[in-house]
């Protein structure tokens, strides 16, 4: 297994606008607001919302919102109704493509993202009609700064595998670490106990296998990924294009 997910790893390599700060921090506190509903707002024992925390810091996240949030989705503040929402599409070039989101208005959200796929040229299908090609997996990236640079690949991996890491990709200066789900915080102390600065840890889609596309499809798949991220209501997309150097 060497697929992953093209979308998300190439969003945290690039700086966040100013001016979209206040999206990026507007969709975090959403899904920490519907994180803590469903499984309360205390970190220690709501791990979703620990990982999700952390997250919102890693993005500079002010602590003021992150508490707002919590209180929206503990009930302590008002807040609008949430549910998490996905979809399932083709993209340019065959890619299969998962959108995850969270709303206020389900109709409205799937008449926006069909809208934006068949602009890009995607089209929406019906669930369970791509997700059979990904697998949910726990995903830990490392960037590999000065600090790591006298480190051998073949060394660092197998210090991962060490701490239970299932699977590696290389992409540009990233490693991204795959762990089980379930592993995933686990993994995660294991590796900083060994000294290894972990630069994000997410929850992903992972496919199975990677699909390559030509240039000309490169260039649409792009714009198609930052039109759905434009979107209020995406917080994650996942496909199976082969990664590529920006």
């Amino acid at each position: 297994m060497s697929g992953h997910s093209h979308w998300h790893s190439i969003k945290y390599q690039k700086t966040v606008a100013d001016a979209k700060k206040s999206k990026a921090f507007s969709k975090m506190a959403r899904e920490i607001t519907i994180i803590t509903r469903e499984g309360g707002g205390n970190p220690e024992f709501n791990s979703k919302l620990r990982l999700t925390i952390e997250k919102a810091r890693e993005i500079n996240m002010p602590a003021d919102n992150i508490e707002k949030a919590i209180k929206r989705g503990t009930g302590e503040l008002a807040g609008e109704t949430l549910e998490n929402v996905a979809f399932e599409a083709y993209g340019p070039g065959g890619i299969a493509i998962i959108i995850e989101g969270i709303t206020d208005n389900k109709n409205r959200t799937l008449g926006e993202i069909k809208q934006i796929l068949i602009q890009g040229g995607g089209k929406l299908v019906s669930e369970g009609s791509v997700k059979w090609m990904f697998e949910r997996k726990g995903c830990i990236t490392i960037q590999i700064t000065n600090h790591y640079q006298s480190t051998d690949k073949e060394d660092l991996e197998l210090r991962a595998v060490e701490t239970g890491a299932e699977d590696f990709h290389w992409h540009n200066e990233f490693l991204d670490i795959y762990t089980k789900s379930e592993e995933l915080e686990k993994v995660k102390k294991n590796l900083e106990g060994k000294g290894i600065k972990i630069e994000s840890i997410s929850l992903d889609w992972v496919a199975k296998e990677e699909i390559s596309l030509n240039e000309e499809d490169k260039i649409t798949c792009q714009k198609l990924f930052e039109s759905l991220d434009e979107n209020d209501s995406v917080q994650e997309i996942y496909s199976n294009v082969k990664a590529y150097k920006l």
